[in-house]
């Protein structure tokens, strides 16, 4: 590559901002993937939140990316809603310094597909933006044609010069030059940074430490090997704790790392952990097989240190870093620091090691020489400028977090149990906007009403729950800025008891009914006889990751009580075992380690009039953020497979609902009285325009399950269908689960 070129790639500015609207976290993925590839092309990528983006600074960006999919019928992700409606206001940016592209991703099965990717591709070019490459849509399956649009969109960004304006003659030697396998991760220059400013005026102006902290060479590179994903976030915790040690952090991935580039790197930190039985992860598999040939590097030039992450129950604990660090150190490398073995509490002492390690690499000069005598006196100058002291659940430093301060009306249920009155406090406060509900209540009992109660724990404590503006919520884990709402300037929360159970008094509720309902179920795990894998301590069962991860992620939930909670049925329904059982027994039934006995009886469970057939509509659970999508779906999992086992194949009334569910999908329309004509065909359509069966289902059919002949309108209207109607029109729909379910199977639209 010409000189001239590697100019044009390191000067200026090179900042990239990817902006990413998600509701299911597809979108999110992407971006995260492409900021990464960023950096080859000589790119400094910051990945957006459309949630957490100002309008008015995108004006300031020369390089924009848009990853965004679409929600529901058209509709823009709940994080980019706020976005969408600034950047549609009277107020919105001038982008005629902006270039930019978009990516689409939706799904062709809805009629407005990919309607969100189209209206920001849409509304940037109206505020005047420059779209350097044509809008992609994606349908379900979008690796590949994601994949394809960010290679020809990252060289156009990075043909981009340091002024913002876009050179087309740069685009294909950019290409060419990554694709041949080039890169600038090593050569080009970060985009400066606030950080950097302030080490800048720190080596024209600091001690002699802060000089030797910020010059020459200050690169540190982050290997992470994690399976389940906490080695990995692990590396990017320490990353960002690297830069007060005055070191360029990079967080590496293992899987796809060229072992040849080692050799010069004067700076490794790896954190690692250990799968099965002494196993690396899948994503350092293929690096640990290359440091092990002949063709690894010598690392005579590298210092090191090693995180390894494991558990004491398995015999060979934090087996991979242990290899790791021998590894290192058979290839030539300097240990600085004794590696450390976490057990899976690995958090406080991972946190005592990184202060450790940070400070020994800080100690590395610019040369790649380890001056030993530094390493106090950097410690030193950290605590002279900050506090390093493990500080925290998780022993990193807890930063001095400013949020601007709310005019808060708290409103709050009071119930006096002794003498049954019941109301309203109300409190006029002054509340920091990251002060959370739970603080908020403990501060109102301690300063105003001593009497108030409330279930009181640690921030995720699955007690806790309340109901905060309408939400029900882990009050610990929810603050004030998120949930308040804003009334004529002024902002309100209004928080009740759980509603559904008995209130003890004010904000506790008896939750007792939770734990009768699951011990009724007997959730229980039985195991099956299966093939197993020989090991040294003798034959144990195996699993592919994959399907583990699955089978986890049904049950990841903090607080059954809060699952529960997200079903409107749960207060009306006392049969009804509610969402948190439903996952519990479904996750036994997916789990192939679960006996055929077993999954009998769970399925039993779910089939019953308690199970998942009393839960009518699962939109009033995916409503609730991504944990209500993720629950819903797991529900509607369970539903599907119930149903398909009986519940509409055995008997004329299940044919009925059945073919009457096809005809509203069919046909698109969602007038009752007009489809059940049409179930009818020609002559039934002709003899209820006489008969008052249409009148009938007008003005008594419900989806609630409600009578169908209401007061006196059964005596008047002539009955002259009756013996027509299916039998969930002639009587009071019981099952109506089952309308809905259909209508949830087939398309979500009831």
């Amino acid at each position: 590559m010409s000189d001239d070129l590697v100019q044009f790639l390191t000067a200026g500015d090179r900042t990239l901002n990817i902006l990413f609207g998600s509701q299911s976290g597809n979108s999110e993925d992407l971006a995260s993937k492409i900021g990464k590839q960023a950096s080859s092309y000589g790119l400094e990528s910051t990945v957006h939140d459309m949630g957490e983006v100002d309008a008015a600074a995108l004006s300031g960006m020369k390089r924009v990316l848009i990853v965004c999919s679409t929600w529901g019928e058209g509709e823009q992700p709940d994080n980019a809603e706020d976005l969408w409606n600034a950047a549609n206001g009277d107020s919105a940016p001038n982008l005629s310094s902006t270039n930019f592209s978009v990516c689409a991703l939706g799904d062709t099965s809805y009629e407005l597909f990919c309607e969100s990717g189209k209206e920001w591709d849409k509304r940037f070019e109206e505020l005047g933006g420059k779209r350097l490459l044509d809008r992609v849509d994606c349908d379900v399956d979008y690796d590949k044609p994601a994949a394809s649009w960010a290679e020809m969109a990252l060289p156009r960004m990075a043909a981009v010069d340091g002024e913002g304006l876009f050179q087309d003659d740069k685009v294909a030697s950019i290409a060419d030059f990554v694709s041949s396998g080039g890169s600038l991760q090593a050569s080009a220059a970060p985009a400066p940074t606030s950080d950097d400013a302030g080490s800048k005026a720190v080596t024209q102006g600091g001690s002699d430490t802060q000089v030797f902290m910020h010059e020459g060479d200050r690169s540190l590179h982050i290997l992470f090997g994690s399976q389940s994903g906490n080695a990995e976030g692990l590396a990017a915790k320490i990353g960002k704790r690297a830069s007060a040690y005055g070191l360029d952090a990079n967080v590496h991935d293992m899987d796809g790392f060229d072992v040849s580039t080692l050799s010069g790197m004067s700076r490794v930190l790896i954190v690692c952990s250990t799968w099965g039985e002494g196993e690396q992860p899948d994503n350092a598999e293929a690096l640990w097989v290359a440091a092990n040939s002949d063709g690894a590097p010598s690392l005579g030039h590298t210092h090191f240190s090693v995180c390894a992450l494991g558990d004491t129950s398995y015999e060979l604990f934090c087996e991979s870093g242990k290899e790791w660090d021998k590894r290192f150190e058979d290839l030539g490398g300097t240990r600085l620091v004794d590696r450390i073995d976490c057990d899976v509490d690995y958090d406080a002492p991972s946190a005592i090691w990184t202060e450790s390690v940070l400070a020994h690499m800080a100690a590395v000069d610019g040369n790649g020489t380890f001056q030993a005598e530094m390493v106090e006196l950097i410690i030193e100058e950290l605590q002279g400028g900050e506090d390093v002291a493990v500080d925290g659940d998780d022993g990193f430093v807890i930063p001095n977090l400013e949020s601007e301060e709310l005019q808060v009306n708290v409103q709050v249920f009071r119930y006096d149990c002794m003498d049954g009155e019941r109301g309203t406090d109300e409190w006029a406060c002054v509340l920091p906007g990251n002060m959370s509900v739970l603080q908020v209540l403990r501060t109102m009992k301690a300063t105003e009403d001593g009497s108030l109660t409330f279930r009181d724990g640690p921030a995720n404590d699955p007690c806790t729950v309340i109901s905060v503006n309408g939400r029900n919520v882990l009050p610990g884990l929810t603050k004030i800025s998120d949930i308040a709402s804003s009334v004529n300037g002024s902002w309100k929360i209004v928080i009740e008891p759980l509603p559904g159970g008995e209130v003890i008094r004010d904000l506790v509720v008896d939750l007792s009914i939770h734990d009768i309902r699951r011990s009724s179920l007997k959730p229980w795990f039985h195991g099956a006889t299966r093939d197993g894998r020989e090991f040294s301590q003798g034959v144990i069962g195996s699993l592919a990751s994959s399907e583990a991860t699955e089978i986890h992620s049904i049950r990841d939930f903090t607080s059954s009580i809060l699952v529960d909670s997200f079903s409107d049925v749960m207060p009306y329904n006392p049969s009804y075992v509610g969402p948190s059982n439903i996952i519990s027994m479904w996750s036994r039934v997916t789990d192939p380690r679960t006996s055929e006995a077993n999954r009998a009886e769970h399925m039993s469970s779910l089939s019953s009039m308690g199970g998942i057939k009393a839960e009518t509509d699962l939109s009033s659970i995916s409503r609730n953020g991504q944990l209500g999508m993720r629950i819903s779906s797991h529900m509607l999992d369970a539903k599907t497979s119930v149903l398909r086992d009986g519940a509409f194949s055995d008997s004329r009334h299940g044919k009925h609902v059945w073919w009457y569910c096809w005809s509203v999908k069919m046909s698109g329309k969602v007038n009752d009285a007009v489809i059940y004509r049409q179930v009818l065909g020609p002559i039934g359509l002709i003899g209820n325009l006489f008969s008052g069966i249409s009148a009938r289902m007008i003005l008594g059919f419900t989806r609630t399950g409600g009578r169908v002949f209401n007061g006196l309108l059964g005596m008047v209207a002539p009955p002259a269908g009756v013996g027509k109607m299916p039998k969930q029109f002639n009587t009071p729909v019981k099952n109506h689960h089952e309308v809905v379910a259909i209508y949830n199977e087939i398309g979500s639209g009831f």
